[in-house]
């Protein structure tokens, strides 16, 4: 299944940024390549262990562009527990001399890689934050500097999620909105919408570090039959076992924004799946060790998302999953 596909109210696209991703992708419009360096070193920061899936997917493209790993290829996996850790992790990388950067996820990744790298280029995955608004780029066409990469539009994405909790579960009333340091704009956003769609939205933030995912859901524990919707952030995907195992245990129905994430439990999840993302940033990978600017390079944004349903957790849970959302699913779990 491709990385992206959308049942309803398309995500708006700028006709400067088609373009510019037409001329990303065609071939006739690039620029003569080079070779590949004889060796690339690739740095990369993140919460999740070297044995995820997505990094084999992101290794695999790789190796299918012409770089095999530890011959013509080094991937430098740095994986830290929080947040917290991303500056020390990247000017380890610089130290170690990266040749490009990978930053995914969230803004202090950004924050922290391009603290460190200078003039490094950086390839990275904005899965809770716009590039442009917070001024890490010039533009999504032509980003300007040495960053670029591929963005998801997470706050409408929010809002999608909250019109598809309305559509799986048409009598549910309260709907809580889990949230961490990275992911306060998404469940605001949803909120926002829960409340167009008849829904009461409960804001709750997890704290603690480890995330303390019991004591969060706790807080609904007097609120029986919630609908619980879990954002996009890092930390929420790379614990996906445990927060939709916790809220199975409670008969919380779960909405999630990875495909990983209804794989792991969630009665449903739109979005995007990682590991096909990754294997597009091996794509911008490959394109800057041939002699591309990151500042030429368009930003891409995903415009097919998955719509991933469970109905092994809806039987759990005695749902029933109406026929008009089975129909537009790209992957049913049974």
């Amino acid at each position: 299944m491709s990385a992206c596909s959308i049942f309803a109210l398309p995500i708006p696209r700028r006709a400067a940024l088609a373009a510019g991703v037409a001329a990303l992708l065609l071939p006739a419009a690039r620029p003569r390549a080079q070779s590949p360096p004889k060796m690339l070193r690739v740095g990369y920061v993140g919460l999740q262990p070297r044995t995820s899936p997505i990094f084999a997917a992101f290794l695999k493209r790789m190796d299918e562009l012409g770089y095999q790993e530890n011959k013509n290829f080094t991937f430098d996996l740095v994986q830290i527990p929080t947040i917290q850790e991303f500056p020390a992790a990247y000017a380890e990388l610089v130290a170690r001399g990266s040749d490009i950067l990978i930053a995914t996820g969230n803004e202090p990744a950004m924050q922290a890689a391009r603290a460190a790298g200078g003039s490094i280029p950086i390839v990275f995955f904005a899965l809770d934050f716009d590039p442009f608004e917070k001024g890490f780029v010039a533009g999504l066409a032509r980003p300007g500097g040495n960053s670029t990469g591929i963005f998801v539009r997470q706050i409408e994405l929010a809002e999608k999620r909250v019109q598809l909790a309305r559509e799986a579960l048409p009598n549910a009333r309260s709907l809580g909105l889990l949230w961490d340091a990275t992911s306060r704009e998404q469940a605001v956003a949803a909120a926002a919408a829960a409340s167009q769609f008849g829904f009461e939205p409960h804001l709750i933030e997890v704290g603690g570090q480890p995330p303390d995912y019991g004591a969060a859901l706790a807080r609904m524990a007097d609120t029986p039959g919630t609908l619980m919707l879990i954002p996009a952030t890092p930390q929420f995907y790379r614990d996906r076992e445990v927060l939709f195992r916790l809220l199975l245990e409670r008969r919380m129905p779960g909405i999630g924004a990875f495909p990983e994430q209804a794989e792991a439990g969630a009665l449903l999840s739109y979005g995007v799946g990682v590991a096909g993302v990754l294997r597009d940033v091996a794509r911008y990978v490959d394109r800057i060790a041939r002699g591309a600017k990151p500042a030429d390079l368009p930003i891409e944004q995903p415009t097919h998302f998955d719509l991933t349903v469970n109905l092994k957790t809806a039987k759990a849970l005695g749902l029933t999953i109406p026929p008009s959302i089975l129909a537009r699913a790209d992957e049913v779990i049974e």
